[in-house]
Protein backbone atom coordinates (compact mmCIF):
# COMPACT_ATOMS: atom_id res chain seq x y z
CA UNK A 1 0.00 0.00 0.00
CA UNK A 2 1.41 3.39 -1.00
CA UNK A 3 0.83 6.18 1.58
CA UNK A 4 1.22 9.78 0.19
CA UNK A 5 2.07 12.63 1.94
CA UNK A 6 -1.54 14.24 0.83
CA UNK A 7 -2.82 10.56 1.49
CA UNK A 8 -1.12 11.31 5.54
CA UNK A 9 -3.13 15.51 5.12
CA UNK A 10 -6.70 13.85 4.28
CA UNK A 11 -6.67 11.20 6.91
CA UNK A 12 -4.75 12.48 9.95
CA UNK A 13 -7.81 14.30 11.82
CA UNK A 14 -10.31 11.24 10.84
CA UNK A 15 -7.58 8.83 12.33
CA UNK A 16 -6.90 11.33 15.24
CA UNK A 17 -10.46 11.69 16.04
CA UNK A 18 -10.53 7.92 16.39
CA UNK A 19 -8.29 7.62 18.46
CA UNK A 20 -9.23 10.29 20.71
CA UNK A 21 -12.58 9.41 20.53
CA UNK A 22 -11.78 5.73 21.63
CA UNK A 23 -9.16 6.29 24.22
CA UNK A 24 -10.15 9.94 25.66
CA UNK A 25 -6.15 10.99 25.44
CA UNK A 26 -4.90 13.54 22.83
CA UNK A 27 -1.31 11.89 23.77
CA UNK A 28 -2.30 8.77 22.89
CA UNK A 29 -4.01 9.66 19.64
CA UNK A 30 -0.96 11.68 18.56
CA UNK A 31 1.34 8.82 19.28
CA UNK A 32 -1.09 5.63 17.54
CA UNK A 33 -1.98 7.91 14.45
CA UNK A 34 1.83 8.72 13.98
CA UNK A 35 2.58 4.83 14.18
CA UNK A 36 -0.03 3.73 11.96
CA UNK A 37 1.02 6.04 8.93
CA UNK A 38 4.57 4.77 10.23
CA UNK A 39 3.46 1.28 9.77
CA UNK A 40 1.49 1.75 6.75
CA UNK A 41 4.60 3.39 4.97
CA UNK A 42 6.85 1.02 5.95
CA UNK A 43 4.29 -2.07 4.61
CA UNK A 44 5.05 -3.93 1.23
CA UNK A 45 3.35 -2.72 -1.94
CA UNK A 46 0.08 -4.45 -2.60
CA UNK A 47 -3.22 -3.73 -3.75
CA UNK A 48 -5.78 -1.89 -1.40
CA UNK A 49 -8.79 -0.95 -3.10
CA UNK A 50 -9.91 1.38 0.12
CA UNK A 51 -7.17 3.09 1.74
CA UNK A 52 -9.67 4.83 4.22
CA UNK A 53 -11.07 1.72 5.44
CA UNK A 54 -7.62 0.03 5.74
CA UNK A 55 -6.03 3.02 7.42
CA UNK A 56 -9.57 3.34 9.94
CA UNK A 57 -9.07 -1.10 10.56
CA UNK A 58 -5.22 -0.24 11.37
CA UNK A 59 -5.93 2.73 13.60
CA UNK A 60 -9.04 0.91 15.02
CA UNK A 61 -7.61 -2.44 16.04
CA UNK A 62 -4.68 -0.50 17.50
CA UNK A 63 -7.59 1.35 19.77
CA UNK A 64 -8.87 -1.69 20.94
CA UNK A 65 -5.82 -3.45 21.73
CA UNK A 66 -4.99 -0.51 23.95
CA UNK A 67 -8.43 -0.37 25.54
CA UNK A 68 -8.03 -3.86 26.48
CA UNK A 69 -4.76 -3.42 28.19
CA UNK A 70 -5.58 0.15 29.87
CA UNK A 71 -8.23 -1.73 31.80
CA UNK A 72 -6.05 -2.48 34.72
CA UNK A 73 -4.65 1.18 34.50
CA UNK A 74 -7.72 2.51 34.99
CA UNK A 75 -8.63 0.36 37.99
CA UNK A 76 -5.41 1.96 39.79
CA UNK A 77 -6.23 5.73 38.70
CA UNK A 78 -6.11 7.85 41.79
CA UNK A 79 -9.65 9.23 41.80
CA UNK A 80 -12.85 9.52 39.43
CA UNK A 81 -11.22 9.43 35.95
CA UNK A 82 -11.95 12.30 33.02
CA UNK A 83 -11.73 12.15 29.70
CA UNK A 84 -8.91 14.33 28.53
CA UNK A 85 -10.34 17.83 27.36
CA UNK A 86 -9.71 19.20 23.73
CA UNK A 87 -9.47 22.97 23.84
CA UNK A 88 -10.62 23.86 20.43
CA UNK A 89 -9.56 27.05 19.39
CA UNK A 90 -9.03 28.25 15.99
CA UNK A 91 -6.14 30.79 14.94
CA UNK A 92 -3.93 30.87 11.92
CA UNK A 93 -2.53 27.36 12.57
CA UNK A 94 -5.08 25.74 13.46
CA UNK A 95 -4.63 22.10 13.92
CA UNK A 96 -6.38 19.96 11.16
CA UNK A 97 -6.75 16.95 13.64
CA UNK A 98 -8.74 19.52 15.39
CA UNK A 99 -11.60 20.13 12.33
CA UNK A 100 -13.18 16.54 13.14
CA UNK A 101 -13.80 17.14 17.06
CA UNK A 102 -15.14 20.62 16.23
CA UNK A 103 -17.40 19.60 13.82
CA UNK A 104 -18.45 16.14 14.55
CA UNK A 105 -17.24 16.43 18.38
CA UNK A 106 -18.45 14.30 21.80
CA UNK A 107 -18.57 16.18 24.49
CA UNK A 108 -16.74 15.55 27.80
CA UNK A 109 -20.09 13.77 29.16
CA UNK A 110 -20.65 11.38 26.20
CA UNK A 111 -17.22 10.53 26.39
CA UNK A 112 -17.35 10.29 30.03
CA UNK A 113 -20.46 7.92 29.95
CA UNK A 114 -18.31 5.56 26.90
CA UNK A 115 -16.33 4.46 29.68
CA UNK A 116 -19.12 2.16 30.48
CA UNK A 117 -18.90 0.14 26.99
CA UNK A 118 -16.79 -2.66 26.39
CA UNK A 119 -13.70 -1.85 23.63
CA UNK A 120 -15.50 -3.35 20.97
CA UNK A 121 -18.73 -1.64 22.35
CA UNK A 122 -17.00 1.73 21.89
CA UNK A 123 -15.25 1.29 18.35
CA UNK A 124 -18.85 0.04 16.81
CA UNK A 125 -20.76 2.46 18.23
CA UNK A 126 -18.06 5.14 16.81
CA UNK A 127 -17.87 4.02 13.34
CA UNK A 128 -21.52 3.64 12.86
CA UNK A 129 -23.17 6.50 14.51
CA UNK A 130 -20.78 9.23 14.10
CA UNK A 131 -18.31 8.19 11.46
CA UNK A 132 -21.15 6.40 9.22
CA UNK A 133 -19.55 3.34 8.21
CA UNK A 134 -21.67 0.89 7.03
CA UNK A 135 -22.55 -2.72 8.75
CA UNK A 136 -20.03 -4.32 6.57
CA UNK A 137 -17.36 -2.17 6.94
CA UNK A 138 -17.59 -2.25 10.50
CA UNK A 139 -17.73 -5.95 10.48
CA UNK A 140 -14.17 -5.78 8.30
CA UNK A 141 -12.64 -3.56 10.33
CA UNK A 142 -13.21 -5.46 13.46
CA UNK A 143 -13.33 -9.06 12.36
CA UNK A 144 -16.73 -10.20 13.50
CA UNK A 145 -19.63 -10.76 11.16
CA UNK A 146 -22.46 -7.87 10.20
CA UNK A 147 -25.17 -9.55 12.27
CA UNK A 148 -23.27 -9.07 15.19
CA UNK A 149 -22.12 -5.78 14.61
CA UNK A 150 -25.53 -4.86 14.58
CA UNK A 151 -26.21 -6.63 18.47
CA UNK A 152 -23.32 -4.53 19.51
CA UNK A 153 -24.15 -1.47 18.34
CA UNK A 154 -27.94 -1.94 19.79
CA UNK A 155 -26.26 -2.96 23.44
CA UNK A 156 -23.90 0.44 23.29
CA UNK A 157 -26.80 2.47 22.34
CA UNK A 158 -29.16 1.35 25.83
CA UNK A 159 -26.08 1.86 27.62
CA UNK A 160 -25.93 5.38 26.27
CA UNK A 161 -29.40 6.31 26.69
CA UNK A 162 -28.69 8.45 29.48
CA UNK A 163 -27.07 11.14 27.33
CA UNK A 164 -28.97 10.86 24.58
CA UNK A 165 -31.39 13.99 25.82
CA UNK A 166 -27.88 16.12 26.26
CA UNK A 167 -28.42 19.51 24.97
CA UNK A 168 -25.57 20.49 22.44
CA UNK A 169 -26.95 23.63 21.45
CA UNK A 170 -23.48 26.01 22.11
CA UNK A 171 -25.16 29.54 22.57
CA UNK A 172 -27.85 28.53 25.31
CA UNK A 173 -25.65 25.70 27.03
CA UNK A 174 -23.27 28.97 27.05
CA UNK A 175 -25.98 31.38 28.31
CA UNK A 176 -26.54 28.51 31.24
CA UNK A 177 -23.41 28.63 32.04
CA UNK A 178 -22.64 32.61 32.23
CA UNK A 179 -25.97 32.25 34.53
CA UNK A 180 -24.32 29.67 36.67
CA UNK A 181 -20.99 31.79 36.84
CA UNK A 182 -23.34 35.18 37.74
CA UNK A 183 -25.30 33.55 40.20
CA UNK A 184 -22.26 31.68 41.85
CA UNK A 185 -20.11 35.04 42.41
CA UNK A 186 -23.44 36.57 43.88
CA UNK A 187 -24.04 33.86 45.70
CA UNK A 188 -27.41 33.80 44.82
CA UNK A 189 -28.38 30.88 45.93
CA UNK A 190 -32.24 30.56 44.43
CA UNK A 191 -30.55 31.14 41.09
CA UNK A 192 -28.41 28.61 42.10
CA UNK A 193 -30.83 26.10 42.86
CA UNK A 194 -32.32 26.77 39.35
CA UNK A 195 -30.14 26.22 36.92
CA UNK A 196 -28.58 22.77 39.21
CA UNK A 197 -29.89 19.27 39.16
CA UNK A 198 -31.22 18.40 42.12
CA UNK A 199 -28.72 15.11 42.06
CA UNK A 200 -25.70 16.99 40.43
CA UNK A 201 -22.81 15.12 40.54
CA UNK A 202 -19.16 16.89 40.29
CA UNK A 203 -16.39 14.46 38.94
CA UNK A 204 -12.87 15.93 40.24
CA UNK A 205 -9.65 14.56 38.15
CA UNK A 206 -6.34 15.20 39.70
CA UNK A 207 -5.07 11.84 38.88
CA UNK A 208 -3.20 11.60 42.32
CA UNK A 209 -0.86 14.35 40.57
CA UNK A 210 -2.48 17.48 42.77
CA UNK A 211 -5.27 17.65 45.36
CA UNK A 212 -8.77 16.82 43.63
CA UNK A 213 -11.83 14.83 45.62
CA UNK A 214 -11.25 11.23 45.46
CA UNK A 215 -15.08 10.18 44.91
CA UNK A 216 -17.73 11.87 43.00
CA UNK A 217 -19.27 15.02 44.77
CA UNK A 218 -22.94 14.61 44.86
CA UNK A 219 -25.88 16.91 46.08
CA UNK A 220 -25.93 20.72 45.44
CA UNK A 221 -25.44 21.56 48.80
CA UNK A 222 -22.33 19.36 48.23
CA UNK A 223 -21.12 20.78 44.99
CA UNK A 224 -21.72 23.94 46.16
CA UNK A 225 -19.73 23.79 49.18
CA UNK A 226 -16.60 22.35 47.31
CA UNK A 227 -16.72 25.01 44.70
CA UNK A 228 -16.70 27.94 46.84
CA UNK A 229 -14.17 25.94 49.14
CA UNK A 230 -12.01 26.14 45.64
CA UNK A 231 -12.53 29.85 44.83
CA UNK A 232 -11.79 30.48 48.32
CA UNK A 233 -8.22 28.78 47.96
CA UNK A 234 -7.49 30.73 44.45
CA UNK A 235 -4.52 31.49 44.53
CA UNK A 236 -3.52 35.45 42.93
CA UNK A 237 -3.06 35.65 39.24
CA UNK A 238 -6.58 33.44 39.27
CA UNK A 239 -8.86 34.13 35.77
CA UNK A 240 -10.87 32.29 33.56
CA UNK A 241 -12.68 32.67 30.19
CA UNK A 242 -15.45 30.38 28.44
CA UNK A 243 -13.85 28.56 25.77
CA UNK A 244 -14.95 25.80 23.21
CA UNK A 245 -13.93 22.65 24.90
CA UNK A 246 -14.89 19.21 23.00
CA UNK A 247 -17.01 21.48 20.88
CA UNK A 248 -19.26 22.92 23.35
CA UNK A 249 -18.65 25.98 26.08
CA UNK A 250 -16.37 25.09 29.44
CA UNK A 251 -14.92 27.36 31.90
CA UNK A 252 -11.50 27.46 31.22
CA UNK A 253 -8.98 28.15 34.49
CA UNK A 254 -5.71 29.87 34.54
CA UNK A 255 -3.25 31.46 37.01
CA UNK A 256 -0.90 33.61 35.89
CA UNK A 257 -1.94 33.19 32.43
CA UNK A 258 -1.35 29.41 32.45
CA UNK A 259 -3.10 26.65 32.28
CA UNK A 260 -5.04 25.48 35.93
CA UNK A 261 -7.88 23.56 35.19
CA UNK A 262 -10.85 22.92 32.85
CA UNK A 263 -14.31 22.59 34.58
CA UNK A 264 -16.65 20.95 31.41
CA UNK A 265 -20.34 20.70 32.36
CA UNK A 266 -23.76 17.91 30.85
CA UNK A 267 -26.05 20.09 30.62
CA UNK A 268 -29.82 18.32 29.79
CA UNK A 269 -33.48 20.51 30.62
CA UNK A 270 -32.25 23.39 30.75
CA UNK A 271 -30.11 22.61 33.39
CA UNK A 272 -26.49 21.49 34.66
CA UNK A 273 -26.79 17.43 35.81
CA UNK A 274 -22.65 16.93 36.13
CA UNK A 275 -19.67 19.02 36.06
CA UNK A 276 -16.56 17.51 35.29
CA UNK A 277 -13.57 19.19 36.70
CA UNK A 278 -10.16 18.37 34.92
CA UNK A 279 -6.96 19.43 36.92
CA UNK A 280 -4.16 16.54 36.42
CA UNK A 281 -1.93 18.53 34.73
CA UNK A 282 -0.91 15.21 32.26
CA UNK A 283 -3.97 15.99 30.76
CA UNK A 284 -3.60 19.66 30.42
CA UNK A 285 -0.61 19.82 28.31
CA UNK A 286 -2.20 20.45 25.04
Amino acid sequence: MQISNEDYLQYRPLLFSIGYWMLGSIVEAEDMMQDVFLKAYQMDEQVIHNKKAYLCKMMTNRCLDALKSARYKREQYVGPWNPEPLLVEISADYDPAEYVIQNEGLSIAYLRMMEHLSPDERAVLLLREVLDFSYLEIANMIEKNEENCRKIFSRAKQKMARVEKESLNYEKNKSIIQRFIEAFQTQNTSALLVLLSENVTLYSDGGGKVKAAVRPVMTVSNVLAFLYGIVKKAPEGFSFAIKNVNGQPAIVNYVNHTLHSIISFYICDNGINELYITLNPDKLRF
